[in-house]
C-alpha cells in the first residue's frame, strides 16, 4: 500500500526530530576529560569516629575509600593518608590532637570532620563556635596553606539509627535539630570564608528506612554508607587537585 503524501511528510518530520534530539542528549553530557597528575599526592583526613570509620574494616571509611578512587583515576599519581581522628572525640581532642603531633604543612587535600561528640556530649555550642574555625585555620595550614585543598564535610545525623531512636528514646528530634545548628554553623562559615563545605546529612537520615546505611553497632555509617560519602565528596577532591 502507498503512502499519502501527508503521512510520508510526516514520518519524515519526526525521524528528523528524533535525530535531533539524540544529539541535542549527547552535547549535553559530555564525559569529562581527566587531567593527569604525577607525583605524591599527601592526603590527611582530620575527625573523630566518621573519619575513624568506627565498626566498619579498615579500607571501609570514607578517607580510605577516597584514596582508592584516586588512585584508580590518577594511576600515574601516589597516594599517601593519614588520619588524625578518634572515636569520641570534640573540636578540643582534635585541635589537642593536632598540637600534640604537629604534622607537617605538607598537604595536598584535607579533610574535615568534627562536632558531633561536642553536640552528644552536651558540650556549649559557644565551643564550636570557638574551635571550629580554629580546626578551619589549622587545616588550612597544613594544606600548604592553601584554602581550596580544604574541604569541610557535614556531620552525620545518628537520630537515624537504631542507638538514635530506641537508646535516645523520643530524642530525635532535639539531636537532628541540634546537628541542623552545628552543620548551618559550619556551612555558614565555610561560605564566608571560601572554603568547600560538602553536605552528606541528608544521606545518614535515610538510615530508619534503609538499615543497610547503618553499621553493625546500630550507630555508625555502614561500609556503603560512607561508599555514599565518598562519591559526593570526591568531585571536590578532584576540582582541588587541578587547582
Amino acid at each position: 500500500m502507498k503512502l499519502h503524501f501527508k503521512q510520508i511528510v510526516i514520518v519524515t518530520l519526526s525521524i528528523f526530530l528524533l535525530s535531533c534530539s539524540a544529539d541535542e542528549t549527547t552535547s549535553e553530557t559530555p564525559v569529562a576529560p581527566v587531567t593527569p597528575l604525577t607525583g605524591s599526592i599527601k592526603y590527611l583526613a582530620l575527625g573523630d569516629s566518621y573519619t575513624v570509620g568506627q565498626s566498619v574494616c579498615e579500607t571501609c571509611g570514607f578517607p580510605e575509600q577516597l584514596k582508592s578512587s584516586l588512585t584508580a583515576i590518577y594511576p600515574q599519581a601516589s597516594f599517601s593518608l593519614k588520619v588524625i581522628a578518634t572515636t569520641g572525640w570534640t573540636t578540643t581532642n582534635l585541635i589537642s590532637a593536632i598540637n600534640t603531633q604537629n604534622p607537617d604543612p605538607v598537604y595536598d587535600i584535607v579533610t574535615l570532620l568534627i562536632g558531633v561528640n561536642n553536640q552528644y556530649q552536651g558540650k556549649s555550642f559557644s565551643i564550636y563556635e570557638k574551635e571550629f574555625p580554629e580546626l578551619v585555620n589549622k587545616a588550612v595550614v597544613l594544606a600548604k596553606g592553601d584554602k581550596k585543598k580544604v574541604i569541610v564535610i557535614s556531620i552525620p545525623d545518628y537520630a537515624y539509627t537504631r542507638f538514635g531512636e530506641v537508646q535516645m528514646g523520643g530524642q530525635g528530634e532535639r539531636i537532628s535539630s541540634e546537628i541542623d545548628q552545628y552543620n548551618s554553623f559550619a556551612e555558614n562559615y565555610c561560605k564566608q570564608n571560601a572554603i568547600v563545605f560538602v553536605s552528606i546529612t541528608d544521606i545518614s537520615r535515610k538510615g530508619l528506612t534503609n538499615p543497610e546505611l547503618v553499621a553493625g553497632d546500630g550507630l555508625h555509617p555502614s561500609a556503603k554508607a560512607y561508599t555514599l560519602y565518598a562519591e559526593r565528596i570526591l568531585p571536590k577532591i578532584r576540582v582541588a587537585l587541578q587547582n
